[in-house]
């Protein structure tokens, strides 16, 4: 029998290029090997620029009437209770979204460790290119890139499918 971890895939869009620009998080949380929860989020950031609407489509206007994240926190932090770990592609990226976001709230980060699904596709599959877009075609899942819960929910699928690996 395979190991079935609970955890949480997480996956950040920022505003601008500071880390504790979150303008939306998605979130899955996965317990004994199926997806139980899936959240999305939209964010007000610290700043009303955006450097990187190209990317992901979400502007000020957006997200100008959404809570903070320090508003936000409790909701994410309930999701993230109790995880073994989180996933996240590139993890450092989004890590250090969260750690940022917490010290700019005030609040203490979690110290859940990261897995980064970039690093475990290497070690599973050894695929190259390992962006999102080549690691979801690889196992056959669609994906809404840029989109935070598509995604999280594909680093999701992308941490089931190594455990059964």
């Amino acid at each position: 029998m395979k190991l079935r971890p609970s955890f949480v895939a997480i996956d950040f869009e920022t505003a601008d290029y500071g880390a504790d620009s979150a303008c939306a998080v998605g979130l899955i949380r996965v317990e004994n090997g199926k997806i139980v929860r899936k959240r999305h989020h939209f964010i007000r950031p610290p700043r009303r620029q955006f450097a990187f609407t190209y990317i992901h489509g979400i502007t000020w206007e957006d997200v100008k009437d959404k809570p903070s994240f320090a508003d936000l926190w409790s909701d994410i932090e309930q999701d993230l209770r109790g995880a073994e770990f989180l996933a996240a592609h590139n993890s450092r990226f989004d890590e250090g979204v969260l750690k940022a976001c917490c010290e700019a709230a005030g609040i203490a980060a979690p110290a859940t460790p990261f897995v980064c699904t970039v690093k475990l596709a290497r070690e599973t599959w050894r695929l190259y290119p390992t962006k999102l877009p080549d690691v979801c075609r690889f196992l056959g899942h669609s994906l809404n890139h840029h989109e935070a819960l598509s995604d999280a929910e594909a680093c999701a699928r992308i941490v089931l499918a190594a455990i059964e690996a």
